[in-house]
């Protein structure tokens, strides 16, 4: 990406004469349907490469910034993996005590888990074949918005259209309104084809999810702590599910009105393996028993 970056910023500049033959053609359109010719002018006069490069900075700088809290992670996964050897004897000794919410938490880590390995299998896909595209195309630096197509495959509902816009810019200087609309065109069949019809089927309905919640879920996490909750908006909110909601019998009703698809299609949690039920409280000794004993 460093590399691509650095070809990118000393690419844009050599798409001056581009920038101006595109601003021309555009006021002429305008006046030709009647327009002020000079009122366009003056608009698009502040439109140059550096602007470009500017908008295409903000797009990669959020990518970026997200990459750079991997070291972050990468820390608090070592810490996690120190206290996975004793988890497993904790759940057990909070299923004796609570054991929905010990099914809540592998409810929501089988979640992830299968929510994470389609987002990443079909997020490979996608690069792959958008790479190959905008090679054939001639759009520049086709690795690089292959990259971008591939991290942008894990933010809900918007991330497709943060890793078209780079490319389709590039398309549109490098050969006309044509070349750009070619690449919409087929990021756009590729992404209707692989993310809105195949991927869904894989995911199922393990992450429970409606896609206004999914929604939701990145706009308030990417407010919360940026970049990065734009990337884990589902599992963030996964984690919340089950910490509200499916840890409690008398609030699992939500689940139907929150998840995708189907109300009859909410998934049931995973049962916990090797988690003892809880014990049964002494009954005294003048206590009758009950009616099915």
């Amino acid at each position: 990406m460093a590399v691509s970056l650095s070809k990118l910023v000393t690419l844009l500049p050599t798409y001056a004469d581009q920038f101006d033959d595109l601003r021309s053609n555009l006021a002429d359109l305008v006046a030709r349907l009647g327009g002020d010719q000079q009122a366009v002018k003056d608009a698009l006069s502040d439109i140059n490469p550096g602007t470009i490069l500017d908008i295409a900075g903000w797009l990669l700088g959020g990518v970026t910034g997200a990459l750079s809290s991997a070291f972050f992670l990468l820390a608090l996964l070592l810490f996690m993996g120190l206290d996975a050897g004793q988890y497993p004897a904790r759940l057990l000794g909070a299923a004796k005590q609570r054991p929905q919410i010990v099914t809540a938490l592998r409810s929501f880590a089988h979640g992830t888990r299968q929510y994470l390995l389609v987002s990443t299998v079909f997020g490979f896909i996608v690069a792959v074949i958008d790479t190959l595209v905008l090679w054939a195309l001639g759009v520049p630096l086709p690795l690089l918005w292959g990259l971008l197509a591939f991290i942008t495959n894990y933010i809900p509902n918007v991330g497709f259209i943060i890793g078209l816009v780079p490319p389709a810019l590039l398309g549109l200087l490098e050969g006309g309104p044509s070349l750009m609309v070619t690449v919409i065109v087929l990021y756009s069949v590729v992404n209707l084809v692989i993310q809105s019809i195949i991927q869904p089927k894989f995911v199922g309905d393990a992450v429970g999810l409606s896609i206004t919640l999914s929604f939701l879920s990145l706009v308030f996490w990417a407010w919360v702590i940026g970049p990065l909750g734009a990337l884990l908006a589902i599992p963030l909110s996964l984690l919340l599910k089950a910490l509200l909601i499916d840890i409690d019998p008398n609030t699992q009703w939500i689940n139907g009105l929150i998840s995708g698809g189907s109300a009859t299609a909410t998934p049931k949690p995973e049962k916990p393996k090797g988690v003892l039920p809880p014990e049964p409280e002494p009954r005294h000794p003048d206590q009758p028993l009950p009616a099915d004993a």
